[in-house]
C-alpha cells in the first residue's frame, strides 16, 4: 500500500506518517529529509540539488522526483508514504509518470479536513524543547510541569518565527490555491478518501486505518 497524506500546514500528516511507520512499517518519504540525507552522501540526484542549493535557486520538481525515485529504489518493494509532495498538479504528473517507469503505483491518497480557523490555533500555539526538540501544545499538549520538558528535563523552549497567525493564513491561502487541483486529480483516479482531521489524533488514526486495511 503505497499513499499520500494530503492536508495543510498544522492538519497532523506527520503524526499520522508516524503512527503508519509504526504500526504498519511503512517508510515516509519526506522530501525535506530525502533531500539533506542525498546532498550529505553525495548521491548524482544529491550533487545535483546541492548545485542548486549553492547557486540560491529551488530546487526544480525534476530534481525532487529524481530524490524519490532514488529513494524508492533503496527500500525495495516496501510501502511507502509521500511527505510533502506533490504541491501541484506538475508535481502529481510527474510523479506518476516516474511510478509508471519503476512498475509502482500509488494506491491510496488520504486528505486531512480542518478548518483554517483550527489550523491557526493548532500553529500559533506550538513549541518545541530546545534541547530534544519534543513538541508541545499551549492549549492541547502543554508539558506535565509547566517550564520542564517531559522528555528530557530541559527548561528552555523554542517557537518557530512563522508560527503565526498572518504566516499561517499566507500559507493556508497558498495550499488552497495549489491543492483543488491536486483534488481533482487523485479523485479522477478513484483514489482519493477524506478522513476528519479535527478528530483527536487517535480517532484519526482509526479513520485512517479503516480506509488503509488490514
Amino acid at each position: 500500500m503505497n499513499l499520500i497524506l494530503l492536508g495543510p500546514p498544522g492538519a497532523g500528516k506527520g503524526t499520522q506518517a508516524q503512527h503508519l511507520e509504526r504500526a504498519r512499517g511503512y517508510i515516509q518519504l519526506s522530501t525535506g529529509d530525502m533531500l539533506r540525507a542525498a546532498v550529505a552522501a553525495g548521491t548524482e540526484v544529491g550533487k545535483r540539488a546541492k548545485a542548486i542549493i549553492d547557486a540560491g535557486k529551488l530546487v526544480s520538481d525534476d530534481v525532487i522526483v529524481a530524490l524519490i525515485g532514488e529513494k524508492l529504489d533503496q527500500i525495495g518493494d516496501k510501502s511507502f508514504i509521500l511527505d510533502g509532495v506533490p504541491r501541484t498538479a506538475a508535481q502529481a504528473d510527474a510523479i506518476d509518470t516516474m511510478l509508471r517507469a519503476k512498475r509502482r503505483r500509488l494506491d491510496l491518497v488520504i486528505e486531512l479536513q480542518v478548518t483554517d480557523d483550527i489550523l491557526v490555533e493548532r500553529v500559533t500555539g506550538r513549541f518545541t524543547c530546545a534541547r530534544c526538540g519534543a513538541g508541545y501544545h499551549d492549549t492541547f499538549k502543554r508539558p506535565a510541569k509547566d517550564g520542564v520538558c517531559d522528555s528530557c528535563g530541559g527548561t528552555e523552549f523554542k517557537r518557530r518565527s512563522d508560527d503565526n497567525a498572518a504566516a499561517m493564513r499566507t500559507r493556508l491561502a497558498a495550499y488552497h490555491a495549489q491543492t483543488a487541483p491536486l483534488l481533482d486529480y487523485y479523485r479522477k483516479q478513484g483514489i482519493l478518501k477524506s478522513v476528519d482531521g479535527m478528530a483527536e489524533p487517535a480517532d484519526v488514526a482509526r479513520q485512517i486505518d479503516a480506509l488503509v486495511g488490514p
